[in-house]
């Protein structure tokens, strides 16, 4: 059994793994496109991730990431949230990965009761400490990856956790067609009852 850190860092790590595989095979447009009604794409959730990292993992515990960050502005207060005609997947992918291993620094080198101060937090709530960040980080992610499957699954139908483990029921398109149709009926009745 390993240590606690080394389980919630394993936690992170597997979140993370799970947002990039969701870009895998896409074409730039994909990768951009907006696919909810508050423009939800898979690489703003990247870019946003990246954000998170590296003000969570860097600037609240004294290691700010070497490079600049695009965070929320007075102008656009999305501004960490999209991607810009001149963000390609890889320049993302490639930001986000240095951005990780810049926090896995600061998670190896520190121990759980290490504190650091989130500067945008309340100032009650601003005192943290590592073992509080990772928890935070690694729920962020995994909320984040929830919403990269559903914008993936939206853009192709390509669904699952990871490669090696779909965490899908069984089933073809035939199946799933049905089951989506059983699943619609009992919103129809539900609805007609209710009128």
């Amino acid at each position: 059994m390993t240590d606690l850190k080394d389980q919630l860092h394993a936690y992170l790590r597997a979140a993370r793994e799970a947002v990039v595989w969701k870009l895998e095979g896409l074409d730039e447009y994909a990768a951009h496109r907006p696919m909810t009604p508050t423009a939800t794409s898979l690489l703003g959730l990247v870019k946003h991730l990246a954000n998170v990292e590296a003000g969570y993992f860097g600037d609240t515990f004294g290691r700010p990431f070497p490079e600049p960050m695009v965070w929320k502005t007075a102008d656009d207060l999305t501004g960490d949230m999209w991607a810009t005609a001149d963000e390609s997947t890889g320049d993302l992918l490639e930001l986000y990965d240095r951005v990780c291993r810049h926090a896995d620094e600061t998670i190896s080198s520190l121990g759980l009761d290490a504190t650091g101060r989130v500067p945008w937090w309340p100032p009650e709530r601003a005192d943290v400490t590592l073992a509080r960040i990772l928890v935070h980080v690694t729920a962020e992610t995994n909320r984040h990856a929830g919403h990269a499957d559903i914008v993936r699954e939206l853009l192709d139908g390509a669904v699952g956790l990871r490669p090696a483990n779909h965490n899908m029921a069984p089933g073809g398109e035939a199946e799933w067609s049905a089951y989506y149709g059983r699943v619609e009926q009992a919103a129809l009745a539900w609805r007609d009852r209710t009128r």
